[in-house]
């Protein structure tokens, strides 16, 4: 059986005068911080989605490295199913696969490598939504919305490119959880950043390790197992101060942080950075999209990512760091979830706030969309787990 690998052979492009990108949804994970799970927080998103013709999912909608898929998908897809009400009719909705829930598009690059070696894969491959039980499942909750997959990514316009943004932990420069992983497939395979040549070079690194987040979370049990995503957390939460942790080079100072950084580096698990500061992971998370973007050989003016959590560019941000050196405009999405150590003592519409929208018109540069900026925290959490608790 042959599947689709382009847009052409599923259907016509069609034009489209107003889409919306959401990211980062998170929805079903075990922590709680998924605001969507609130109708009172679905309400102003679905108030933005009325009008629009195209909705793009773009990677992580489902939390599936928490635990047991079976746990994720009641309340995920009540939320879906939900939004889903508030589209017109003869709205397209586009799911985009992201670190998270990989497995939505994991069947389909399964099948397409069964009968012999596969066309390379392109910067935007269209998929029909029942090549895998999961994204069939999200498509009924759309109905009767015409939903497709994309992967890795999708032009939105001739001009507007996006995808998740998970390939970027190729390329970060952060000693992050999935960086050093990353690092140790790219050993594996003989396959560098540098190396990059398409997004067949990324999946063969990243791939094997979200298939085994995927195996993971399916046998942990309980609250606190969280699956392969609790240790990844915990190490991006010492790594960037949150959650009352001081940056892990001040924890690890005794102990020579900048030698460890050396070895890695030595070891060829890097490039890795020195320094870790708030700044330089914002702006490493930037440089590193770019990077991404290149490596699969897509130079747009206008480039939308997700998976930092880090929306932009936001006022009070330099323009110049959000600017590819080719040029390119890059523009991230945010998330729509509440994590307090990102957030502790921060006000409405501060950087992580979550509820950010991308809106792309027929013409000109998109466009941020704050939709939770007049809430407090204590409004978006509401009876969610207690803020304390979210730590």
């Amino acid at each position: 059986m042959s599947l689709p690998p382009q847009a052409t052979d599923l259907a016509p492009k069609r034009a489209f005068q107003r889409t919306l990108v959401i990211s980062d949804l998170h929805l079903g994970g075990s922590l709680g911080v998924d605001i969507l799970r609130r109708a009172e927080n679905r309400k102003a998103l679905k108030s933005e989605l009325s009008g629009c013709d195209r909705l793009v999912l773009l990677g992580d909608t489902l939390e599936l490295r928490h635990g047991p898929v079976r746990d994720v998908l009641g309340p995920a897809l009540d939320a879906l199913s939900d939004l889903a009400s508030a589209l017109d009719p003869g709205c397209e909705v586009v799911v985009l696969a992201g670190n998270h829930d990989h497995a939505l598009i994991a069947p389909w690059l399964d099948q397409r490598a069964r009968s012999g070696k596969p066309s390379a894969l392109t910067a935007e491959q269209i998929v029909a939504a029942d090549s895998g039980w999961l994204s069939t499942l999200i498509a009924e909750a759309f109905s009767p919305a015409n939903v497709v997959l994309a992967y890795p990514g999708i032009w939105l316009r001739d001009d507007v490119y996006a995808f998740h943004g998970h390939y970027l932990d190729r390329h970060i420069e952060i000693p992050t959880f999935e960086r050093l992983a990353a690092g140790v497939m790219a050993r594996i395979t003989g396959r560098s950043p540098a190396d990059s040549v398409g997004p067949d070079d990324y999946e063969a690194v990243l791939g094997p390790m979200y298939a085994w987040a995927y195996a993971l979370a399916q046998q942990a049990e309980g609250r606190g197992a969280q699956g392969a995503h609790g240790a990844s957390k915990r190490v991006w939460d010492v790594l960037s101060g949150a959650s009352g942790h001081r940056p892990i080079r001040r924890r690890l100072a005794s102990f020579g942080f900048a030698g460890a950084v050396g070895v890695l580096n030595l070891l060829k698990l890097g490039p890795l950075h020195r320094e870790i500061s708030p700044a330089r992971l914002r702006s490493a998370g930037i440089e590193s999209a770019a990077a991404a973007a290149k490596g699969i050989r897509v130079s747009p003016d206008h480039l939308i990512y997700g998976h930092t959590h880090r929306p932009g560019p936001l006022s009070g941000d330099q323009a110049s760091e959000w600017l590819g050196s080719d040029g390119t405009q890059l523009w991230n999405s945010g998330s729509w979830v509440f994590e307090e150590h990102f957030l502790k003592g921060a006000k409405p519409g501060s950087p992580y706030w979550p509820g950010r929208v991308v809106e792309v018109l027929e013409s000109g540069p998109p466009r941020i969309i704050s939709t939770l900026n007049d809430l407090s925290a204590a409004e978006i959490v509401g009876d969610m787990q207690p803020l304390d608790d979210l730590n």
